[in-house]
């Protein structure tokens, strides 16, 4: 199974399109809409080489309101460390072919023309590079809405990303989204 997943990795079929940190971080937003959805299970790897098992999420149009990401960094001596990003409180963020690899996501969803149960393999509605592997469950959808949007995840890439009312700090604690 290990070999059959490094041989996926290498293709290109799993979802790590680069080594991922040790580290997840957690993302909230007060809501989030979508065109273009799809969601199916991946795999990340990190510097380690070690597999990581996620949902990834993709999005081809999405605007997030009162958008938080923070992430907490235990320092010998110094303790936890977090950053904390903050944008979209005036006007939305803006993401064109968003991808989320998440291990938790919750909030209030509403998705119209929705697929449950497709092969990844033959997703057509999120992003061009939107798919996963043959026989593999996946879901997808013409638009989705959730508000309280709160996720645990191990990577995003965009391929663009509008923050706007961008706002960065880095203090010493436990200073998370949620």
């Amino acid at each position: 199974m290990t070999a059959g997943l490094g041989l996926a990795l290498a293709q290109g079929v799993l979802a790590a399109s680069f080594a991922v940190s040790g580290q997840q971080f957690k993302v909230s937003a007060s809501s989030l809409e979508g065109e273009g959805f799809a969601q199916y299970g991946s795999v990340d790897v990190n510097a380690r080489e070690e597999l990581i098992p996620v949902a990834v999420t993709a999005i081809r149009e999405a605007k997030l309101h009162s958008l938080c990401q923070s992430v907490v960094t235990t320092l010998p001596v110094i303790g936890d460390i977090s950053l904390n990003l903050t944008a979209g409180r005036k006007a939305p963020v803006e993401a064109s072919n968003l991808f989320v690899d998440a291990t938790q996501l919750s909030g209030d969803a509403v998705f119209s023309n929705i697929e449950i149960g497709r092969d990844a393999s033959t997703l057509d509605k999120g992003p061009a590079d939107a798919q996963g592997m043959q026989d593999l469950f996946a879901q997808q959808a013409d638009t989705v809405s959730i508000t309280d949007l709160q996720q645990t995840a191990w990577a995003t890439n965009a391929g663009t990303f509008k923050l706007t009312g961008l706002s960065m700090n880095v203090s010493k604690g436990k200073k998370e989204c949620f």
